[in-house]
């Protein structure tokens, strides 16, 4: 049998094919943008280096070093270099003052001449000098400080309107995002690095930390100088790098333009910061805390310590869990602290506290910490009473002991003697010299007392007593199990 073979005309194979090239023709275009599109990077960033450039700055300063007499090497007597080194230290000794310079960068934030950088770029120099990206040169004078987050406003006088950036909103920032990094590494002048958010949220040192994490290249002389987004917002403050030879490893962090932008807006108007300040001194809730307090979960921020201040006179009490302040949740002490400084002095916020297994609401006028710091003297607290509680042997209180460690004469409490090193107590930390100054939310005077709070949790149900400790004048709060 044979096949029947049906032959087309040219002219309709010819659109065949061409039909079967234009979709595939398709296909790969589409293929193309896919990829693109998944890969998500830019095909460069000239053009906005460009649009950015002319408001980043390098920051000279220079102070004066005057040397001291007897300083130097110590060279043995008959060494060949001994009377090179007689003569260095001869010199010195004649108390000639020298410069010392340093390198860093900065960002112009408005066009009357308004230059953020790092505290620690300017600190202690006599002289600033700003260079801008098209070689002129002016001086600077410090408008104001802020230790705590490592910023510094800078103010020159220009005859004509600087370029300048604004600031983005860091919390839109995701892991991932790309960032440019611009500023003075090293003294080599104007430099750009790209790179993306590592990490959010980053806490190094300070009380009000909030740090970008970026692998955008950052080196010594880049502090104070901006990380941007890809609309040419300054989104963080280059300020630090992790790295074990002092150079770039990946490692880099920016303060977010979130706490940036606030403390500028302070030394702006009052050429220092004024934060708000609540009065308490509190820990993070752990698990075995909730379970002792009757809390469902982990969240909030559990006030140890009430001084004189707005918190105590608006009620809050030792053993409260801060779980809301001015209409939003607290997770932890870090985002109290937080959300307490970035609130305005003398402002009136609710606060939702959890006491004696529910909720209440308590309304309070906040102070300003830094005036409450400089008001504040140093507590004086604890160190090393006689029976054996829960894994420790311990001491009633006595004008004795308060004497030994510095107490004042109305100190209460029982004082740790002894902690049995195979104990659950030890495991938490407790140690000869501690207070115990509250037991199940009660104050201990006596040693029956701190009895009858463990019996007390042991008929009730309790897994795990709560205890109020002092040491060196810091309370914290430990859950001690009752098994």
């Amino acid at each position: 049998m044979s096949h029947r073979v049906i032959a087309l005309p040219m002219h309709a194979a010819q659109k065949t094919r061409m039909f079967w090239l234009f979709m595939l023709g398709i296909m790969f275009v589409l293929a193309q943008a896919i990829a693109v599109q998944a890969r998500g990077g830019p095909e460069g960033f000239a053009d906005l280096a460009e649009k950015i450039s002319p408001a980043v700055v390098n920051i000279t300063t220079s102070t004066t070093v005057v040397a001291r007499g007897g300083d130097g090497p110590i060279v043995p007597k008959g060494s060949p270099f001994e009377d090179f080194f007689r003569d260095f230290q001869n010199r010195q000794r004649e108390g000639q003052p020298r410069r010392s310079a340093a390198l860093g960068s900065g960002f112009v934030i408005s066009e009357d001449g308004y230059v953020v950088t790092n505290n620690h770029v300017i600190d202690g120099a006599d002289e600033i000098e700003i260079e801008f990206f098209s070689g002129k040169r002016l001086p600077a004078k410090v408008v104001g400080t802020d230790k705590k987050t490592d910023l510094a406003l800078l103010k020159v006088d220009a005859s004509e309107p600087l370029a300048f950036v604004s600031f983005g909103d860091s919390d839109l920032m995701r892991v991932g995002d790309w960032v440019l990094a611009m500023g003075n590494p090293l003294g080599q002048g104007f430099s750009v690095s790209a790179g993306i958010v590592s990490a959010r949220g980053r806490a190094l040192q300070g009380t009000y930390d909030d740090f970008i994490q970026t692998d955008a290249a950052i080196n010594r002389g880049n502090s104070g100088g901006p990380l941007f987004n890809m609309s040419g917002e300054v989104i963080g403050v280059n300020t630090a790098i992790l790295s074990p030879n002092g150079g770039s490893i990946g490692i880099g962090f920016a303060m977010s333009s979130a706490v940036v932008s606030k403390v500028v807006k302070q030394l702006r108007e009052f050429g220092e910061t004024r934060r708000g300040w609540l009065g308490v001194r509190i820990q993070d809730v752990t698990g075995d805390v909730a379970e002792a307090i009757g809390l469902d979960n982990t969240k909030g921020a559990l006030v140890t310590d009430v001084p004189d201040g707005p918190a105590k006179d608006a009620g809050i009490k030792s053993g409260d869990v801060i779980v809301s302040f001015d209409g939003t949740d607290v997770s932890d002490t870090r985002e109290l602290v937080r959300q307490v400084g970035n609130t305005e002095v003398g402002k009136a916020v609710r606060i939702v506290v959890f006491r004696d297994g529910k909720t209440q609401t308590l309304k309070v006028t906040l102070g300003r910490r830094e005036t409450a710091e400089a008001a504040a003297t140093p507590v004086q607290n604890t160190e090393p009473a006689q029976a054996q509680v829960l894994g420790m042997t311990v001491m009633a209180m006595s004008d004795d002991l308060r004497a030994q460690l510095g107490l004042p004469s109305g100190a209460s409490g029982l004082v740790v003697k002894a902690v049995d090193e195979t104990s659950e107590t030890y495991d938490k930390g407790l140690r000869a010299g501690d207070v115990i100054t509250e037991a199940g939310q009660q104050k201990l005077e006596t040693i029956a007392d701190f009895e009858a709070q463990v019996a007390d949790a042991r008929d009730g149900g309790r897994k795990s007593l709560l205890l109020l400790v002092r040491r060196d004048g810091e309370p914290r709060f430990v859950a001690l199990s009752l098994k």
